[in-house]
């Protein structure tokens, strides 16, 4: 019997607190995501946690974005998907994705190789020069992409050689940057959507030059910024000084980050990750 009261308690507590975390309106006010990015997948009514489990994980606002290196992230979302940007055969996650994305530039940022346990292999390019095209939804996640040109080494241009892709998880829009080599139109701006954190490749010189990558992120206007792709901290130090007092900058004490819509900076930050 009183096993059976305490089953009753444990359940009205998990029931309380999916209602206190919805958003301020009540269920049927439209999420601002929804305005920007349609078909979030995230907006959907979460599925059921075992209670033991739920300590452990992420509250359904929140992403955890945890920094391996070079232009590789591991974003978690609430009910656990994992993806992993850039995925290469130097630079791995410690556990295995669900989704990864490719870019063309060079073999630290794709591989020919990836596990066959994988679930979705999204590569930004495509063999016969036109652009990739995705937008896949799994779980709490949905994925798309906005692609963009790159050189060659030949010192042309490559075509649709990468990707910008964009990930709706937890309420956000989260874009990796991938390996740009320009700046956008309005029209990939456009495609692009309201983006709340960008990871951004500020090595100003193997994808686009310091005063051009400034100019790209004044564009989007992301409130959180995360550098990437800066071999050492001396090149993400020219990058900072020359960002000067533009964004404030802070600095983590761990590569992993949990953001929600709730933690946003109010304008634009800097925040660097551990790693390089």
């Amino acid at each position: 019997m009183l096993v059976r009261v305490w089953l009753t308690f444990v359940a009205f507590l998990s029931v309380m607190s999916v209602a206190c975390a919805q958003a301020p309106g009540g269920p049927g006010r439209k999420p601002e995501m929804r305005e920007s990015c349609p078909g979030m997948v995230a907006g959907d009514m979460p599925r059921a946690i075992p209670v033991a489990a739920r300590l452990a994980a992420l509250a359904t606002d929140q992403v955890r974005i945890t920094f391996i290196g070079h232009a590789t992230f591991l974003i978690e979302s609430p009910r656990l998907v994992r993806i992993a940007t850039d995925y290469n055969d130097y630079v791995k996650a410690p556990i295995m994705p669900d989704i990864v994305t490719m870019n063309h530039a060079h073999s630290t940022h794709y591989t020919d190789r990836p596990d066959a346990a994988i679930k979705y292999v999204l590569r930004g390019w495509r063999d016969d020069g036109k652009p990739a095209s995705y937008d896949i939804s799994y779980e709490d996640v949905r994925v798309r992409n906005v692609p963009t040109n790159i050189r060659d080494w030949n010192g042309g241009t490559e075509r649709y050689g990468n990707s910008i892709f964009i990930f709706e998880v937890g309420g956000l829009c989260i874009a990796h940057l991938g390996h740009l080599h320009h700046t956008l139109t309005q029209q990939q701006l456009d495609d692009m959507g309201r983006i709340d954190v960008v990871m951004a490749p500020v090595d100003g010189s193997y994808t686009l030059d310091t005063e051009g990558m400034i100019d790209v992120l004044s564009a989007i206007k992301a409130p959180l910024i995360i550098p990437m792709h800066f071999f050492s901290t001396y090149g993400l130090d020219r990058f900072l000084q020359q960002l000067g007092s533009k964004y404030p900058v802070d600095y983590n004490e761990t590569p992993s980050l949990v953001v929600s819509r709730a933690t946003l900076p109010p304008t634009p930050k800097v925040v660097v990750l551990p790693g390089h």
